[in-house]
């Protein structure tokens, strides 16, 4: 449900009608617009009379909101959410490219690639330490020894990283990473998603292989719920009938989560097709559609990596990537200046 304040209400009869709220054991969500203030109620709505809170003088009118989604609701927060992570922002129009290995497999590995994307642009480093796998006999990643070497290559470089947790007995290895990724197989775990919401840290939450987009946003609603809400969504491309891809990207999702959503979406075109010929145009369209940012696969072998090397692109190939992304994501800066 939503109250929606009259224009310049007056703030004794505001935080009346707050307390009231309050005692009602709802939680609240304030914001405070340039043309309108609203306050998002979360919790038990049904025993509300509406009538009975639009007899403030101070409130305009009354709307309930028939998605089950609450906190991540565009309708709750209508401003685009930014999220700050170690200097960089993340959402309403700062880009982000959030780069490097799929899996850590080396001191020099790691670093190497590490360096590499920095120069071409990207502003993090993304690499996996904890990896699920299909097959329980694929290389299940380094461990508890691939995020010290993240953090080794986040010293040498001052690139923020990026890696997944698998599960909520692991996040005390986490302390010194910058945002926790969820992967798309553990996008329901709730367990995980409730340890993760009484964190602090940022979380890019993976939509589910074959996950709708009203589970994607509940799923961030979980998280947001049990009070963190520095979550940023991230696209990686659904299950479909289609065998010569990986996945399919839903480009869709991108304009549909902003319409939905005041949280930053990101696209990742490496295991959304699962082939490197394709990131290139998969990151122009992602940025066509708007998103806030891109996270890209790279490796300094590919043809010899340990996991997803046909997704990777190499070092030369990234910075012909970064090259292309820099002009697009320039060109559509320009165009909203224009437009302006």
């Amino acid at each position: 449900m939503i109250v929606i304040l009259k224009p310049q209400a007056d703030k004794q009869q505001v935080d009346v009608l707050l307390r009231h709220l309050k005692e009602m054991g709802l939680q609240l969500n304030y914001s405070e617009g340039e043309n309108t203030t609203l306050v998002g109620l979360i919790g038990d709505t049904t025993r509300i009379d509406v009538d009975d809170i639009a007899a403030y003088d101070v409130v305009a009118r009354v709307q309930r909101v028939s998605e089950p989604f609450k906190k991540v609701n565009r309708k709750m927060h209508p401003k685009d959410t930014v999220i700050e992570v170690a200097g960089n922002k993340i959402g309403a129009g700062y880009f982000n490219v959030m780069s490097g290995p799929c899996s850590v497999e080396s001191e020099e590995q790691i670093i190497m690639v590490a360096e590499a994307v920095k120069k071409a642009g990207a502003s993090f480093l993304r690499g996996g330490a904890f990896k699920p796998r299909t097959s329980p006999y694929s290389f299940q990643g380094l461990e508890a020894e691939g995020l010290r070497l993240l953090l080794e290559a986040k010293r040498a470089t001052g690139l923020p990283i990026v890696t997944e947790v698998m599960s909520e007995t692991q996040l005390d290895l986490f302390g010194d990473v910058d945002i926790i990724q969820v992967g798309a197989r553990n996008m329901q775990n709730f367990t995980l998603l409730k340890e993760l919401g009484k964190s602090d840290k940022p979380i890019l939450l993976k939509r589910g292989l074959s996950s709708t987009m009203e589970e994607f946003l509940m799923s961030a609603e979980y998280i947001c719920a049990y009070g963190n809400e520095n979550v940023i969504l991230c696209e990686r491309g659904i299950r479909t009938f289609e065998t010569m891809i990986r996945n399919n990207l839903d480009i869709s999702a991108v304009p549909l989560a902003k319409t939905l959503s005041h949280l930053p979406i990101i696209v990742d075109p490496s295991h959304a097709a699962g082939r490197r010929d394709m990131i290139d145009p998969l990151s122009r369209a992602a940025i066509a559609a708007g998103a806030d940012g891109l996270m890209i696969e790279v490796h300094n072998d590919p043809a010899h990596a340990l996991s997803d090397g046909a997704q990777s692109l190499d070092i030369p190939q990234f910075d012909t990537v970064m090259r292309e992304i820099r002009r697009r994501v320039a060109f559509e800066e320009k165009e909203l200046q224009v437009k302006e």
